[in-house]
């Protein structure tokens, strides 16, 4: 189970919202074993695709010193899907090999699509779909950045 603070999770359909019809993408970071204080992380879709998502490279390398630096890990990389259900495409999952460990969040932006926001666990090209719940009162301050 995921579960954010509706803060974040606002942030991120905001941001799906905002860049489609291109694919957005970002990451949540929080302390580890998933304990708050969490933090939005957008991120440049270098591809500017509709159909995948590609983080810039020295963008990722930053955010990975900063999080290094704060003590945090990843814990959502979240992507959209702009004409298509949100389920993992084959690209995702490959992606997703090196982090069995994170939650994988895909915000449908084509509304033939519902339900528009889901997260999966993705381990050993293994898909699980997990629920997301969405907490009315935030959880600790969520900062996000952007």
């Amino acid at each position: 189970m995921l579960t954010l603070p509706r803060e974040i999770v606002d942030a991120i359909l905001a941001q799906a919202g905002a860049a489609h019809p291109l694919e957005c993408c970002g990451i949540v970071a929080s302390l580890p074993d998933e304990r708050p204080p969490y933090r939005l992380i957008p991120m440049r879709n270098m591809a500017q695709s509709e159909e995948y998502f590609e983080f810039a490279p020295l963008d990722q390398l930053k955010v990975w010193r900063g999080m290094d630096a704060a003590g945090e890990v990843p814990l959502v990389f979240y992507h959209s899907h702009t004409a298509s259900a949100a389920y993992p495409s084959r690209s995702d999952i490959a992606h997703a090999a090196a982090y069995p460990e994170v939650h994988h969040l895909i915000v449908g932006t084509d509304p033939r699509f519902q339900p528009a926001l889901r997260s999966y666990r993705i381990a050993d090209g293994r898909v699980s779909e997990e629920p997301v719940v969405v907490a009315d009162v935030a959880l600790s301050t969520p900062y996000i950045e952007g």
